[in-house]
């Protein structure tokens, strides 16, 4: 009897930009993502985590410092052939714990799918209340002010870490 790969999430290394580069540039024209370049990629790649089957990435999630406070879930992606399998929820749940190990108070998303993200807890907000994403990114954007994107915010409570299990989840079940 073959057993299916488990998929595992794991910090992505440097190793990893070309294939983490490539899943984002793959599912860009679902139109959800914003352009990331390789050398981009490629400087920030410890910042990624991944989701992996067998030897192949089928997600991946970069936690993007905006301030000191604050930093952003960004380039959240999931291969279609992986999807239904709370992948992207297991990757922002990681994100959220590394967020919070790392001092940051404040997890943000920027994201066509607000239900996807309220379902994990984050409120939608005014822009405004992200000036750190907006001097970051929003002002040089070609659709600034015109991108339809819900701004949403996740506090990260540090009683609710406290009794949080404090490593990622390193084993999905698929």
């Amino acid at each position: 009897m073959s057993r299916t790969p488990r998929i595992t999430l794991r910090p992505a290394t440097a190793a990893d930009a070309r294939k983490i580069h490539a899943l984002i540039v793959a599912h860009q024209e679902e139109g959800r993502l914003l352009p990331r370049i390789l050398a981009e990629v490629e400087a920030r790649a410890e910042r990624f985590l991944v989701a992996v089957k067998g030897r192949a990435i089928v997600g991946c999630v970069e936690l993007a410092p905006l301030s000191p406070h604050i930093a952003e879930v960004r380039s959240l992606v999931v291969d279609r052939t992986a999807r239904h399998h709370r992948v992207g929820v297991r990757l922002v749940e990681a994100l959220r714990l590394c967020a919070r190990r790392e001092g940051y108070d404040t997890l943000c998303a920027f994201t066509h799918a607000p239900g996807y993200f309220s379902s994990m807890g984050f409120l939608v907000v005014p822009h405004q209340r992200i000036p750190e994403k907006i001097a970051t990114d929003c002002r040089a954007c070609s659709q600034f002010q015109q991108c339809g994107q819900y701004a949403m915010m996740l506090p990260l409570d540090a009683h609710i870490e406290r009794h949080a299990h404090h490593t990622i989840p390193l084993v999905l079940h698929t």
